[in-house]
């Protein structure tokens, strides 16, 4: 009887618990048994280890009976990135590459039938939990695209191997290792390096007039505020809303590689965009599932995937209430946590939410342009839709008038996306350097402490406060973001004019009850 051990990795939201492949051949009836709570894919494994082994050249233990036990036996398990410490501890039990080299290394990797190594989802995501555990020193191997996911990691030990034969020759037996391993081309040990930062998306240059959407976009921008844009179609709110994620500030390595790793779970990292804010915009008829995240095993939604970026929700009203209603708790505490029966995962969802709706169904209530169709009701119904908690939570609601023909032809193009970024990144610091955080972020006692407000300026909030029938949350959120109009002035106190100028942005929609 033989026995071998290799390490690997599961996914469990953004966690990646140490998973033990145990190997054990024994004589008797040939037969291949896989335990250890495996969903479908991770059962499915046998046949593409035994064609991947056989195509390969080496030889698979026909005559065994083989028993492969995925460790612990409650952690669930899925997809293909067990194959490759499948293969290996049967190769190792077999005697045909030397078990004891294997200790002290972690692979994971598919399996095609022909022995090449596939990529896997959550590679970062893996690298980066390993390294929150103080296991950044713990060598890696994993497939081409994986690899360098994972080396974006600092500290990270990654190796990149493209075939099954490329592990083996590096893990065979000491006398011959050396021998085979002068021209294995295809085993490479990668230095951790961040890829190149990408260019900024779309200008907002390409939007003219529009000044007052504009600088809400900048004050949304400096302090982390939510925005809600309300306008009729063809407004420019769509060419806004795009622009946005250029003019938020620059990430740190922290957060772009939490957002990567998140965008990694979900098999959608580009390198491309490594350190540039994501945008994520999911059609109007997304389920709640869709947008906080759901299934078995949980895999993120749209709001995770939105994570240190911008969430663009275009038809703010046609969303499904349960949809909209399960945004609430998310905006308040930039995390998601998916419990199910069986397990529990927890995903970060700090996002900036930025939405854009018609005032009316016909959508030109207000408009100079076109008469609006719709009676006092319809319009009352469809505003509505938007439950008054809901509201209550974006900070700023802002008007998009359409322009005339005329107006829009001879508008010159407005300022370019690169000013107005340098000063939303000032303001940015300047709230960093003062409380640590965004101003969106103060909470409590908090909000009093660094907002500085002068005598006026608290009276005249108190007094709109009362005249406009706000909720604490709406005054305190009035409040903060009048401290971000504040710091883009440079202003280390609030006065009337940036309270002023916070409390009409909270006047276009008016709450409905909740």
């Amino acid at each position: 009887m033989s026995l071998a051990l290799v390490q690997s990795r599961a996914l469990l939201g953004l966690a990646a618990p140490a998973v033990t492949v145990e190997v054990h051949l024994a004589p008797g009836l040939p037969s291949f048994t896989l335990v250890g709570l495996a969903e479908v894919e991770v059962k499915e494994a046998r046949e593409r280890v035994r064609s991947a082994l056989t195509n390969a050249g080496l030889e698979f233990p026909h005559n065994k009976r083989i028993t492969v036990n995925l460790a612990p036996a409650d952690l669930p398990k899925d997809s293909g990135r067990f194959d490759l410490p499948i293969a290996l501890g049967l190769l190792a039990a077999s005697g045909q590459i030397d078990a004891a080299r294997l200790a002290g290394w972690e692979f994971a990797g598919e399996l095609s039938l022909s022995g090449q190594l596939r990529p896997v989802r959550g590679a970062l995501a893996t690298a980066l939990a390993l390294a929150a555990e103080g296991g950044a020193a713990v060598p890696m191997v994993l497939p081409p695209g994986s690899a360098e996911e994972a080396a974006l990691v600092p500290g990270a030990r990654i190796h990149r191997a493209r075939h099954l034969l490329d592990v083996v020759r590096r893990f065979l037996p000491e006398p011959v290792q050396k021998e085979e391993d002068d021209d294995n081309d295809g085993w490479q040990a990668l230095r951790p390096q961040a890829a190149p930062a990408a260019a900024h998306g779309p200008d907002l240059a390409d939007v003219k007039g529009q000044a007052g959407a504009r600088r809400a976009l900048e004050i949304a921008a400096a302090g982390g505020h939510g925005l809600l844009l309300v306008g009729p179609p063809g407004s420019g709110k769509s060419m806004l809303a795009q622009r946005f994620a250029g003019l938020l500030p620059p990430m740190s390595v922290g957060q772009a590689l939490e957002s990567a790793a998140v965008a990694s779970l979900a098999g959608r990292f580009e390198p491309g965009r490594w350190m540039q804010r994501p945008t994520a915009a999911p059609h109007h008829s997304a389920s709640a599932v869709a947008l906080v995240g759901g299934g078995s095993p949980p895999r993120p939604g749209e709001i995770s995937l939105a994570h240190e970026g911008v969430l663009f929700l275009d038809e703010f009203p046609e969303f499904a209430r349960s949809a909209l209603e399960a945004l609430r708790e998310p905006l308040e505490s930039g995390r998601i946590t998916i419990a199910r029966a069986a397990q529990r995962a927890d995903f970060p969802a700090r996002f900036q939410l930025v939405a854009a709706m018609n005032p009316c169904p016909c959508g030109f209530a207000g408009s100079r342009q076109r008469a609006c169709r719709c009676s006092p009701e319809q319009v009352a119904r469809y505003q509505a839709r938007l439950s008054g908690p809901l509201l209550d939570r974006i900070d700023l609601h802002v008007e998009v008038p359409a322009l005339a023909p005329e107006e829009l032809l001879a508008a010159p193009p407005g300022e370019a996306s690169a000013p107005v970024r340098t000063r939303v990144t000032a303001a940015h610091a300047r709230a960093l350097a003062r409380q640590g955080k965004a101003n969106q972020a103060l909470a409590g006692q908090e909000i009093d402490q660094r907002a500085h407000l002068d005598d006026a300026a608290r009276a005249f909030l108190q007094t709109a406060a009362a005249r406009l029938g706000w909720s604490a949350r709406g005054t305190h959120r009035a409040l903060k973001v009048a401290r971000t109009i504040a710091d883009l002035a440079g202003s280390e106190a609030v006065g009337v004019a940036h309270v002023a100028e916070a409390v009409q942005y909270r006047r276009v929609l008016r709450a409905a009850p909740g």
